[in-house]
């Protein structure tokens, strides 16, 4: 779909502008003509010179350049556009974006354009959780932008954390999707449950697990993005809901049982990333639970549904297995008792794959295929590698 397509191409100024020359690179050898437009800043990390010998075409850095082919009126190049991509986009301009501010070439086109505009976010980690740039990018998610996260990895500081640009296959990707090609799970529905159940010992009390589901709400979105009709079931979490899908919100696992019955008649895939209560307490006290005298106090325990293992229906199931000793080994015993296509392991003990992080190091094992380990990354991009073998297995 890159072929003959024009590609604004907008440089800002990260350490990692010198991805730019790849992105630049690979849109070019798929056919697409590209636009590079530099702010001051990009031009401190990578020169108009490498970006013009890459596309065969002028690099726009000022907006009042005279011999510019795009100088009498700015705006020609905003129309020019088929899509704009900002990578790297920093804190700055994507702040600019959202308030509507032109004061250089870059934002004047985005701010001119019709053409869809994909920002793929590249800053310190501090400031991409910073709650003004949260809030700036949900901005400019619902005025239609597309968002293509940061990474998780090493950041120019030296620490590790989620503000690096994503790998350059994600964000052609989704260049080539906006662009008319379609997402590789476009026209399925996929159903992901995410977050911990509760279950209750009386109106205060609950019974529960350190799950944030951070891990289920990142298949979900990733599923959304490449076109996916996404049902997520979402126990408690401190999450907000995603966009552009329908959220089903469950306490118990009796109430997610029911909800994924009912979501998954229609389904492509079953996903279940959420942390689900193993028992519940036999029964629930009425009033609020008095200390007593005693020093101990005894509840009686019964198993909660085995959701993944009962639900039916021709369609894929994936299952995660959060362990504390033999990821692998308990892992492969679930995947085969509960009859599912896919588990995905992960050792809740390893250094950044435990409760409430943002990265994940799992295994991934396939039915009647061998265990992948893979490394530690965010959690969007385990939700990726997870999807492209959901994808295959459905025959995209």
């Amino acid at each position: 779909m890159l072929k003959g397509k024009t590609v604004v191409l907008g440089i800002t100024g990260g350490i990692a502008a010198y991805k730019a020359a790849e992105i630049a690179s690979k849109l070019t050898q798929a056919g697409a003509r590209v636009e590079v437009v530099m702010t001051d800043a990009a031009m401190k990390f990578i020169t108009p010179l490498t970006l013009r010998n890459i596309t065969g075409r002028p690099v726009v850095t000022d907006m009042f350049e005279i011999n510019s082919e795009w100088s009498v009126e700015h705006i020609a190049l905003s129309e020019a556009a088929d899509a704009v991509l900002i990578a790297p986009a920093t804190a700055n301009t994507i702040a600019k974006f959202a308030l509507g501010i032109a004061d250089n070439m870059l934002t004047s086109v985005v701010l001119a354009t019709k053409a869809p505009v994909i920002i793929a976010c590249a800053m310190n980690d501090n400031m991409y959780a910073n709650p003004a740039t949260q809030e700036n990018i949900e901005k400019l998610r619902d005025r239609g932008f597309k968002i293509i996260e940061p990474a998780y990895g090493r950041l120019a500081s030296g620490k590790q954390g989620k503000g690096r640009l994503t790998d350059l296959e994600t964000i052609i990707r989704k260049v080539d999707e906006v662009l008319g090609g379609k997402g590789d799970l476009t026209g399925r529905r996929i159903v992901v449950t995410a977050g911990v159940t509760q279950e209750p010992l009386d109106p205060v009390r609950h019974l529960g697990n350190r799950s944030s589901g951070k891990m289920g709400f990142a298949i979900a979105e990733a599923a959304r993005d490449r076109g996916a009709d996404v049902t997520l079931i979402a126990a408690p979490v401190s999450l907000a809901d995603p966009a552009g899908m329908t959220v089903v919100h469950v306490r118990t696992a009796a109430q997610m049982k029911a909800a994924v019955d009912k979501a998954v008649k229609q389904a492509d895939a079953l996903i279940m990333a959420a942390a689900v209560a193993d028992y519940q307490p036999k029964t629930i006290a009425k009033g609020k639970i008095k200390k007593e005298s005693k020093d101990s106090l005894t509840l009686e325990l019964v198993r909660t549904p085995d959701i993944l293992g009962e639900v039916k229906g021709n369609f894929i199931k994936v299952g995660f297995a959060a362990e504390s000793e033999d990821p692998v080994g308990n892992a492969k015993k679930k995947l085969a008792s509960k009859k599912l296509d896919m588990i995905v392991a992960n050792d809740i003990t390893a250094p950044g794959s435990g409760f409430d992080v943002d990265t994940n190091k799992v295994t991934i094992i396939e039915k009647g295929g061998k265990a992948e380990e893979l490394p530690l990354l965010s959690k969007r991009e385990v939700a990726e590698k997870i999807l492209d073998r959901v994808a295959k297995r459905m025959g995209r």
